[in-house]
């Protein structure tokens, strides 16, 4: 496994019609992102060999988008375990990459599905599971909101705490001209405003909006003689066990410890070399989750550190320095955001965003109810 660190790079990234996309389908602006992504490396399509994708709207997405974008890949990979499927990929795409299964791959999103029909896009029926059905639960905010309801019951997490997510990613997105959601916002704004799913109200809950996005992942020397300076892949790591919030053995710990624990294992850092996080916030309890699962701070003290502006621009620990699902954009799937978002930090691109002296970021994604987990750990040549 250790094998793999520093075996490929991220050569390219793009994203594309963020916030919202009229006269656009899901495929077109997948493939607008595509070529961005390529053109950011410098490469030509022809030597694209790999293919990964999970789209919402196209349940064969490398099947379709291949076609649509006129590549034939030696390595295709359609694996959907929700918004954390793009950082599965990267895995995938390291372990094949390692194998000789392919040399240049990309990995592609896109959705238009606030133009389309304005409201959250999923790819599972309403029966989410059977054994919930029946008590009418609002897929997936009933089930973030009962994780949100026993953090706080087992260790004082209060309302204050969670809109303190949400007001340090509008700042955040306050420094990103391309963000969805850039007025004012404060902890009054948040607690006070409509309930969607006790304790959530509807600005604890991710954005609705369209996006696409693409990146490049090439094998490292290859990656080396491209346009940009690469960022090395030096750990990945999945882990899921329960689909659903019913079968979970804690609805306050999630496998995100795990899939963490895998990626720096493989990336041979520690939490303390981490100087990044990109995570994904569907909701506000999402990153004080994963603040403590990923090993920042200590089971139940998450709150409190939000509380006192630490991930917000100016903290010690940026969070989501794009404005995240929250605030930047949410096309139904975000994982992949965080990847690109960790690209253009490390290659010092983010403008007026741009956290200094960066060469390690952990990226994070989450999957169903946090029913997947996947994290990538990435690095400048530094690291190597």
């Amino acid at each position: 496994m250790s094998g793999l660190r520093g075996n490929c790079a991220i050569a390219g990234v793009a994203t594309f019609g963020i916030g919202e996309t009229p006269g656009f389908d899901a495929m077109e602006a997948q493939a607008i992102a595509a070529a961005m992504a390529l053109e950011d490396a410098g490469i030509d399509k022809s030597r694209v060999d790999g293919l990964f994708g999970a789209m919402q709207s196209e349940f064969l997405n490398t099947l379709a988008f291949s076609e649509y974008f006129g590549i034939a890949p030696t390595f295709s990979s359609n694996n959907r375990i929700g918004g954390s499927s793009f950082l599965a990929h990267v895995q995938e795409a390291m372990a094949a990459i390692e194998a000789g299964l392919c040399s240049v791959a990309l990995i592609t999103y896109g959705s238009v599905q606030r133009s389309l029909m304005g409201k959250l896009q999923t790819a599972v029926s309403a029966a989410w599971t059977r054994h919930e059905t029946d008590y009418g639960p609002r897929f997936p905010v009933s089930s973030y909101a009962l994780m949100a309801r026993r953090h706080m019951h087992e260790f004082g997490t209060t309302r204050e705490h969670l809109a303190h997510v949400a007001v340090s990613a509008r700042k955040w997105a306050q420094l990103n001209p391309e963000a969805f959601a850039r007025g004012p916002l404060s902890v009054g704004d948040v607690v006070t405003a409509r309930s969607v799913s006790s304790p959530f109200g509807t600005l604890d809950c991710c954005l609705v909006t369209d996006g696409s996005g693409a990146l490049v992942i090439a094998r490292a020397d290859i990656a080396r003689d491209l346009k940009r300076p690469p960022v090395y892949v030096l750990g990945a790591g999945v882990a899921h066990r329960a689909k659903h919030v019913l079968g979970m053995e804690s609805l306050t710990t999630t496998t995100a410890v795990e899939s963490a624990a895998r990626a720096c294992a493989m990336a041979r850092v520690d939490v303390a070399d981490i100087q990044m996080l990109q995570v994904y916030d569907a909701f506000t309890i999402n990153t004080i989750l994963l603040l403590e699962d990923l090993g920042f701070v200590e089971k139940g003290a998450g709150g409190p550190f939000v509380a006192e502006g630490r991930i917000a621009p100016g903290g010690e620990l940026p969070v989501n320095t794009n404005g995240g699902g929250l605030s930047c954009c949410h096309p139904g799937m975000y994982g992949l955001f965080t990847l690109i978002e960790g690209v253009r930090q490390l290659r010092g691109e983010a403008g007026e965003r741009q956290v200094p002296g960066l060469d390690v970021a952990l990226c994070h994604g989450v999957g169903g109810a946090f029913s997947s987990n996947a994290t990538c750990i990435l690095g400048t040549e530094a690291t190597l």
